[in-house]
């Protein structure tokens, strides 16, 4: 059973590894032209493990930002894994903490999207959760490694898109996540308080506090329509 649970993860990673390629060695390349070592692209993605984070530690990096900065940077852009995780953990409360807590290192946003399709329909063991996220991450590791050698090659990697690899993924996992007209509401909804928020505040602020004021927001029309439901049965 559990080996079966193992190759389960492992065949559920394979989509986020084939995603995880191009925008792997985007970073790779533009970590490079930033001033970072193969090695230090290699421990980066060993022990950070955030695409968002890295492409911005590396632009910071370049900018020659203090480690302060840095550092406070990429903790409230990554913030919103403590919701991601939050949401999964009442699917996973069989698994000892001990567990839980290397699992949650490995939560990204796309084994997050591909976890929590999952265990909504059926409970998975950690064979399967080892298979997936331990995949994603070699794959990453190795994705990073191989820009990194090749950017020793392009010197200008923003003409050639790179920049933009990351948003292009996080877009493409939004729509595959959207299933009903009340999902596009709540993304316009955050969308623009993530701008408007960005437009008015000094930071990254705006990403965490877009994801708590929109997921509230989701959660009230849901009891409204849940209400309004039970009345019209009533």
């Amino acid at each position: 059973m559990a080996e079966s649970q193992l190759k389960d993860g492992f065949k559920a990673a394979l989509p986020v590894v084939f995603g995880y390629f191009p925008i792997g060695m985007a970073f790779g390349v533009l970590a490079v032209q930033s001033g970072m070592t193969t090695l230090e692209v290699f421990m980066m993605s060993l022990l950070v493990y955030a695409g968002s984070a890295q492409f911005i530690a590396a632009g910071l990096l370049a900018a020659q930002a203090s480690f302060t900065t840095i550092i406070f940077t990429t903790f409230l852009v990554n913030s919103r894994h403590l919701l991601m995780t939050a949401s999964l953990a009442p699917y996973m409360k069989h698994l000892s903490a001990k567990l839980l807590s290397l699992l949650g290192f490995w939560v990204t946003d796309e084994t997050f999207a591909v976890s929590i399709s999952t265990v909504v329909k059926e409970r998975k063991d950690k064979g399967y959760f080892f298979g997936l996220l331990v995949t994603a991450h070699v794959a990453w590791i190795s994705s990073t490694v191989l820009g990194a050698v090749l950017g020793n090659f392009i010197p200008d990697p923003q003409k050639y898109g790179l920049d933009f690899a990351l948003p292009a993924m996080f877009i493409a996992l939004l729509i595959l996540q959207i299933k009903h007209k009340k999902m596009v509401a709540i993304i316009i909804i955050s969308a623009s308080l993530s701008i408007g928020i960005k437009l008015n505040m000094a930071g990254s602020w705006n990403v965490i506090l877009a994801t708590i004021i929109s997921a509230t927001i989701g959660v009230l029309i849901d009891q409204w329509m849940e209400k309004s439901s039970q009345s019209l049965s009533a």
